[in-house]
């Protein structure tokens, strides 16, 4: 049993769930009324942001059972290359996000108050300590 990667999957499974359904009540915060809106662009600007947020959560979503299937199956024949790319692919989507950060207007603690860098660098680690 490899502690660093249960715990990776873990994370994985709550920030899909928290992603998922708390996310989605928060984009309903900035939801147009579309009341001066009569080509309904701000309506469409947020259907296509609601919709990348899903895409992010499906992302998480199947992270989640790869390394559900890893941990608790035999199901692949190279766990160790998957775990590779996984532990990338999650540094890779914290790099992108302070990147969002910093080209963005700042605000107090924003690096902080968005720290979801944090989240996929901690899951990046983790993922990357059960390699070695």
């Amino acid at each position: 049993m490899n502690i660093p990667i249960i715990i990776a999957n873990i994370l994985t499974l709550l920030a899909f769930v928290i992603h998922t359904f708390l996310g989605d009540r928060e984009l309903k915060i900035i939801e147009p009324e579309n009341e001066n809106d009569e080509k309904y662009l701000k309506r469409e600007k947020w259907t296509m942001v609601r919709s990348g947020w899903h895409w992010i959560s499906f992302d998480l979503l199947l992270a989640t059972v790869g390394l559900g299937l890893i941990n608790f199956t035999s199901f692949f024949q190279s766990e160790r290359l998957l775990l590779q790319i996984l532990a990338v692919y999650f540094l890779g989507y914290g790099i992108v996000w302070i990147i969002g950060i910093a080209i963005s207007r700042n605000f107090p603690k924003n690096y902080l108050k968005l720290g979801q860098w944090i989240l996929l660098w901690v899951i990046s680690g983790l993922i990357f300590i059960g390699l070695n």
